[in-house]
């Protein structure tokens, strides 16, 4: 099989679909890699690094889209790239196609086989795609959050540890998945005051003995949330429906019973935000201000520390790539029903369930899809 990696065109984002020691074991497996001039400049890969190992290096996207069979990138398809997919493309990549009608549309229109990292999960149900992203984000929501507190961003002026006689701050984080672990990881090493919500009292007992008890636990009732954000410094959105539109869990009435200065950072952007004030934003302007209350909601957090997320995105996703060029699309989602639970759009149809009910459109399963 044939394999491109255009260069990334989303606003800083460096990151890219495969690195230099992916591409190798991909060519060793016996297929022909060609890769978009610059492709991992942001990441400190050169164009020599690629050729070193067999690639080939094409001087633009569309070479690259026009030589290739399966696309493998790291961000959504932006409009311009969406009109150079053909049906006989495979696309490998984030799609967050759910609060994205204009990309899923654009998907349909081309007939491709478009595969979302984000719903391939694993035996457990668990999303090892979309695993490390979150990781990072987790980690990265705690030092922006940091950041924004600072009065000359806009915020209370508060050191999320506080100081010797002076309280820590007051961390809420909504979700008890990956990212609000890793979050709450890192605000309790920084010493701030950490509640976790969560719906499932499994997952709550899971991080009390996790953290040992530094970590504050509550069952995500509406009440109990509303009165958590309202004493709140920061809140911390991590909620996942896989594949689904991330549910609206503090109002924009809420916000007027928030702190002056308090802080969202909405890690569930890339699914629409966990905050109905929520609206992406990007690396050159990450946060804008409603009702007093600093908002940031970058939609592609990870690319902030796009080496470390390249490397650890790649560690996931070779494997599947490998079985996608080995066996074709078809048959490796025969073989495994976990990389077919990726399967978002085929031949103009949605065919993943939670994003058809999002955007109100029809749900249709492959017929030659059996593992599923």
């Amino acid at each position: 099989m044939r394999i491109g990696v255009p260069k990334e065109i989303k606003v800083r984002e460096y990151r890219v679909g495969l690195t230099p020691d992916s591409a190798a074991e991909l060519i060793r497996a016996g297929h022909d890699v060609v890769v978009e001039t610059q492709a991992g400049s942001g990441v400190g890969f050169s164009d020599d690094d690629y050729k070193a190992i067999g690639a080939h290096i094409l001087p633009d996207a569309e070479a690259v889209f026009a030589d290739a069979e399966m696309i493998v990138k790291v961000k959504e398809p932006q409009p311009s790239e969406t009109a150079m997919l053909k049906p006989h493309h495979i696309l490998y990549t984030y799609l967050h196609l759910a609060p994205d009608p204009v990309q899923a549309e654009g998907l349909r229109q081309s007939g491709c086989t478009a595969i979302a990292y984000e719903t391939v999960t694993d035996v457990d149900g668990r999303l090892p795609l979309l695993t490390p992203m979150s990781q990072v984000a987790g980690r990265m929501s705690v030092s922006v959050a940091a950041h924004c507190l600072q009065k000359a961003q806009g915020g209370r002026g508060l050191m999320l540890g506080g100081v010797p006689g002076v309280l820590p701050a007051k961390v809420v984080i909504i979700g008890g998945g990956v990212a609000g672990t890793h979050a709450a990881e890192m605000a309790i090493g920084a010493r701030a005051d950490v509640t976790v919500f969560d719906r499932s009292a499994k997952r709550l007992a899971e991080l009390d003995e996790q953290f040992a008890g530094s970590v504050k636990t509550a069952y995500s009732t509406q009440g109990a949330l509303d009165k958590a954000v309202r004493e709140a410094d920061v809140v911390i959105g991590a909620v996942l429906i896989p594949g689904a539109a991330a549910p609206k869990l503090v109002s924009r009435a809420m916000l007027a019973d928030m702190k002056d200065g308090a802080v969202l950072v909405d890690i569930a952007i890339d699914q629409g935000g966990c905050f109905e004030t929520s609206k992406a934003t990007t690396h050159d302007a990450p946060t804008y201000i409603i009702d007093g209350v600093v908002h940031y909601c970058v939609a592609n957090m990870p690319g902030a520390y796009a080496r470390t997320s390249t490397l650890a995105l790649n560690n996931a996703t070779l494997p599947f790539a490998l079985a996608l060029a080995n066996k074709g699309p078809q048959a490796a989602m025969n073989d495994d029903p976990h990389l077919a639970r990726g399967l978002n759009v085929h031949a103009g149809e949605i065919c993943y369930e939670p994003v058809a009910r999002d955007l109100n459109l029809p749900y249709v399963k492959p017929q030659w899809l059996t593992s599923i």
